[in-house]
């Protein structure tokens, strides 16, 4: 037992472990992406075969999920409603802005906004309370009574941020998911007003094609749709579309096409012009994270990849040396 131990506290028995798995998973990490075969076939066929049945499974979570959130709206939860009312939070903490990023992340109703403003009003309470159990108890920390009050209020204020941040990077998600399937949308639509059909009906139509690749595009067309056959003013269901949406492209398409009803300039024109912009900002912000990438990996190929880079060549020197 003695010699084990022994064994493993040598520095050059631990140096030569070390080397051997860097050098293993090294020759795992080359040699596996070469011994894989290529499935791109196999993958066409069963994107083929399944499509129809994807397409339709969509739907109808599409319809699942819109009835569950009527359903949530109207049995929005007593107990925050009635905090939210007594207190006026309503007044204190929203405005036009909070309903319009509650929008572009997809929360639409009475119900989210109602959820948005208890938990802020709650969570910093309950922050500060598990910060005060850690700071006064688990920690027991020795510092001025200043410090530790600061701790548990600077939590408390991240606890009242949280919900903001939630939503945000919901809207960020959600856009981005948005922005990659708009340029298709819109040559999909294009192709529908060529075709002879309206606005509503190919609106209708792109947003069940769409699904598979963006459900959040295909509700806001399904949601643009129903406004352009039901609102007075056409106008006012796509100056909703941008705003649900928040992206300079969407708001562009959506003025040109106030601008096409009009003016009654040709639709299929102005879809055309605005399928290709979308494409060309699509490419150049593809252009620009790949000019960002190499920045971005400087830091990790110092700390990660040189380190063993430089045990794998130095080490068989430092073991002859040693060894001496």
């Amino acid at each position: 037992m003695g010699g084990f131990i022994d064994t493993v506290r040598d520095p050059v028995f631990l140096l030569s472990l070390f080397v051997s798995v860097a050098i293993f998973l090294t020759v795992i990490s080359v040699a596996v992406p070469m011994l894989q075969p290529d499935k791109l076939q196999n993958r066409m066929k069963a994107v083929a075969v399944e499509r129809d049945k994807i397409r339709a499974r969509e739907r109808a979570r599409l319809q699942a999920e819109s009835a569950r959130g009527s359903l949530r709206s109207k049995e929005s939860k007593r107990y925050m409603r009635d905090l939210v009312e007594k207190l006026s939070l309503k007044k204190a903490l929203a405005d036009e802005k909070t309903e319009q990023m509650l929008l572009q992340a997809g929360y639409r109703g009475e119900a989210p906004l109602t959820i948005f403003l208890f938990a802020r009003f709650v969570l910093p309470f309950v922050f500060i309370a598990v910060a005060a159990f850690y700071v006064y108890v688990v920690l027991a920390l020795d510092r001025p009574p200043i410090f530790k009050v600061g701790i548990c209020l600077g939590v408390g204020f991240f606890g009242f941020y949280l919900p903001i941040l939630y939503v945000r990077n919901a809207t960020q998600k959600r856009q981005t998911s948005i922005k990659r399937a708009f340029p298709d949308a819109l040559d999909l639509l294009l192709i529908c007003v060529e075709s002879g059909m309206s606005i509503e009906t190919a609106m209708r139509k792109v947003a069940e094609e769409i699904v598979m690749q963006s459900v959040e595009l295909a509700e806001e067309f399904s949601l643009t749709m129903a406004e352009l056959s039901f609102l007075p003013d056409r106008k006012t269901a796509y100056e909703n579309l941008a705003n649900r949406v928040g992206l300079d492209g969407v708001k562009s398409v959506c003025l040109a096409l106030i601008q096409s009803e009009r003016y009654g300039t040709p639709l299929g024109t102005t879809l055309r012009v605005m399928a290709q912009e979308n494409r060309d900002m699509r490419m150049n912000e593809a252009e620009k994270k790949a000019a960002a990438l190499p920045p971005k990996l400087t830091v990790p190929m110092i700390v990660f990849f040189l380190p063993v880079l430089f045990a794998v060549i130095m080490a068989p020197a430092i073991i002859k040396i040693m060894s001496l």
